[in-house]
């Protein structure tokens, strides 16, 4: 047997703790004066992060404590669309840069609004079924002249900032991998190079990161973050030195040789450019029962981890792997800030990271070393951590057949929605969200090409039973707010509740103002030292994406997307208290902006009466089992909610479900064709199933 239990490698690991705290006034890694991107000027927000620190931090003032109540509507842009539009936009020289689903990206005078190109990538809308919650772009990057979109599809496309025509054309990936990648992340430009990640791995996939020439487009280095098969041989690529013991903390046996074992990075990567260090956030497992991925053995390396790779050759340098053998869909890919920080009377320069799992990490961003690490809600999952700093697992939250409740939930204590930190007041600002998520395994399991695969069960029987009784523990648990934290003493600063999960990223300035959208469809201003709320203004759509602020022409604006979409919008669809929304729109504010929003639509009309179940129960079960591993990640668990609700079908669309499903009848709206997955009888029992849920809900 094959295994090797690693948490670090490459450097001595000292446990510290933190009870002293003092934080500077500079939100900037020093760096080159010469690159913009790792000093930009006061008014400019250049990367997704702001700067290289990620702190989301603006210098600008003149928007403050004592004026923001007189904060207006500068002017807004209608995005024509209810996906999610969860993009960070960017600003330089007077132009606003923005984009959405199916990536989509448009350049607006940053003072009046006025549309000055748009460029669409003409990316398939197939590929909006491999995006786990929608087919959206969390931002864009620039360099220099060049503004950078990464597609779902996997290109990277460099466009003339100014004109929006193409400068180059490259892929991530290649779409003949046999995996289902796609790109929903922003890329970031590091140096002369862009970097990106990739989605995919609740589908299967093996997570990797590229990094691009800037001005050329041609591949710099890659560094896959699971191993191939041992037979497969070297990839020719940057990790092949570290993939011989990597490869030991899996199993000899399991499903990661075919599925690729996952760590995708989907979202958050940092850099520190003294240090040239590139800092990658890595996603969940696959399949996420560690029992069908790696025979419930090993570390599973670098599933739920920070990777740091050498910016130049893409070279592994150091990890920390926040959950050894994660198996409960939790990520670290969430924000990773840097910043230099005293901790017991010593300066230290740290990054940051809350990722899924519920805990607040401090680590030292030049050798990895952990610092420290606190619950910021209810966590049932970790032990304490031993003298390197690996977290003890409990047991009781390793799951088989018989369901076992956990918290956080696969939700996330803390998701992808931006984090900041103010140098200022030294606290860090993120979303919570309080969870717990009853997991169970489905016996006799397997893997189904370009599904979800998760292998996870315990949905009927006597599993069943035991399933509800503890998800309504779980519900009791469920609460969301605005955090303040302080990451010295790792203890909460203040906490402002707030509706429901999947309130938005944050923004903080130097005027000690905190900036966040919420889930009760309002763009806030609270008081970064105390969480009084000081301004609120009604977006009629949940506003999920980071804002910004910039400065023109002597006046301060902030902007920021309104559009209500992706993982939370599903699961509140799925309870049944999505609010009425209008479409996405972003939304530009200043001081003294007298524009108004016009009036939300009317709200939607009762759901129509669903036809008649025919269907045997066996049909049903069968069609339930089915659309759990293929309609679930976008429809929602128990055909409740998702992207499009599939109990309120109208009867003529219940009339076309075949063509919808097996022609692709919508594949203009993204409802991909599903033939090379489903056969006639197969996409039968779904909409059995699905009838049946539509009359258990009509009360019939």
């Amino acid at each position: 047997m094959r295994l090797k239990s690693a948490l670090f490698a490459g450097f001595a690991i000292v446990l510290s703790s933190c009870n002293a705290a003092s934080a500077p006034e500079s939100a900037s890694i020093s760096a080159a004066a010469s690159d913009p991107l790792a000093n930009p000027a006061a008014g400019e927000w250049l990367s997704d992060g702001r700067d290289y620190t990620a702190q989301r931090y603006s210098p600008l003032t003149q928007i403050n404590a004592g004026n923001v109540g007189d904060l207006g509507l500068a002017w807004y842009a209608d995005l024509d669309t209810y996906r999610g539009v969860e993009a960070t936009p960017l600003y330089s020289d007077g132009i606003l840069y923005n984009t959405l689903s199916w990536n989509i990206t448009t350049a607006y005078d940053a003072k009046t609004g006025e549309v000055l190109w748009t460029y669409d990538p003409q990316t398939p809308r197939e590929f909006g079924r491999y995006a786990c919650c929608e087919p959206v772009s969390r931002g864009l990057a620039m360099h220099g002249n060049k503004v950078i979109i990464a597609t779902l599809d996997g290109r990277l496309i460099a466009l003339d900032k100014n004109t929006g025509e193409e400068i180059w054309t490259s892929r991530a990936f290649d779409l003949d991998t046999g995996f289902a990648y796609s790109i929903t992340g922003a890329p970031r430009v590091f140096g002369d190079k862009v970097v990106i990640g990739q989605s995919g791995g609740d589908l299967g996939v093996r997570g990797f990161v590229i990094a691009l020439d800037v001005e050329t487009g041609e591949k710099a280095w890659k560094f896959y973050l699971t191993p191939a098969p041992e037979e497969n041989g070297p990839d020719g690529e940057a990790s092949d030195d570290v993939m011989p013991w990597v490869r030991e903390t899996w199993s000899e046996e399991g499903m990661w040789e075919t599925l690729g074992g996952g760590a995708n990075p989907w979202d958050s990567i940092a850099y520190d450019p003294d240090l040239n260090l590139v800092y990658v956030g890595t996603g969940n497992s696959v399949p996420h029962a560690r029992y069908y991925r790696s025979n419930n053995e090993g570390d599973n390396l670098f599933v739920c981890s920070i990777v740091a790779l050498d910016g130049t050759t893409g070279e592994y340098r150091w990890h920390y792997q926040m959950n050894p053998g994660e198996e409960w869909d939790w990520t670290c890919t969430a924000s990773m800030i840097s910043a230099d920080l005293e901790i017991d009377g010593r300066q230290r320069k740290v990054i940051m990271q809350a990722p899924k799992n519920g805990f607040f990490y401090v680590l030292d961003r030049e050798t990895g070393e952990f610092i420290s690490a606190e619950a910021h809600v209810f966590q049932n999952w970790n032990e304490g951590f031993d003298e390197n700093g690996r977290p003890v697992t409990s047991q009781q939250v390793r799951y088989d057949e018989t369901p076992k409740l956990v918290a956080p939930g696969p939700g996330g204590a803390h998701n992808w929605f931006p984090m900041a930190y103010s140098p200022r007041t030294g606290l860090a600002y993120f979303p919570a969200y309080q969870s717990a998520f009853v997991y169970a395994l489905q016996p006799g399991w397997e893997p189904q090409p370009l599904r979800s695969n998760s292998g996870w069960g315990g949905y009927t029987g006597e599993a069943g039973r035991i399933r509800g009784e503890l998800m309504q523990e779980a519900n009791e648990i469920e609460s969301a707010w605005l955090a303040a934290w302080d990451p010295v003493k790792q203890e909460l600063a203040w906490k402002v509740e707030l509706p429901r999960h999947g309130n938005g990223g944050v923004m903080v300035t130097a005027s000690d103002l905190v900036f966040e959208g919420t889930t009760n469809q309002t763009f806030n201003a609270f008081d970064a030292r105390t969480g009084d709320v000081l301004w609120t203004y009604p977006t009629q759509s949940a506003p999920v994406a980071g804002a910004i602020t910039y400065m023109v022409d002597g006046e301060q604006y902030i902007a920021i997307n309104a559009g209500w979409g992706g993982g939370a919008a599903q699961i509140e669809r799925g309870a049944g208290i999505e609010m009425p929304r209008a479409p996405a729109r972003l939304l530009v504010f200043k001081l003294g902006g007298d524009l108004e929003l016009p009036p939300l639509p009317e709200d939607a009309a009762a759901p129509p009466e669903p036809p008649r179940l025919t269907a045997s129960e066996e049909e049903v079960a069968r069609g339930q089992l089915l659309y759990q591993n293929t309609c679930a990640v976008c429809h929602g668990q128990n055909a409740m909610g998702g992207v499009a609700d599939l109990r309120h079908l109208t009867r003529e669309k219940h009339s076309l479900f075949n063509q919808i499903v097996l022609e692709g009848l919508y594949q203009d709206k993204g409802m991909a064709n599903f033939s090379d997955l489903l056969t006639e009888d197969e996409v039968d029992a779904i909409h059995s199933y699905i009838i049946a849920r539509a009359n258990e809900d009509w009360g019939r």
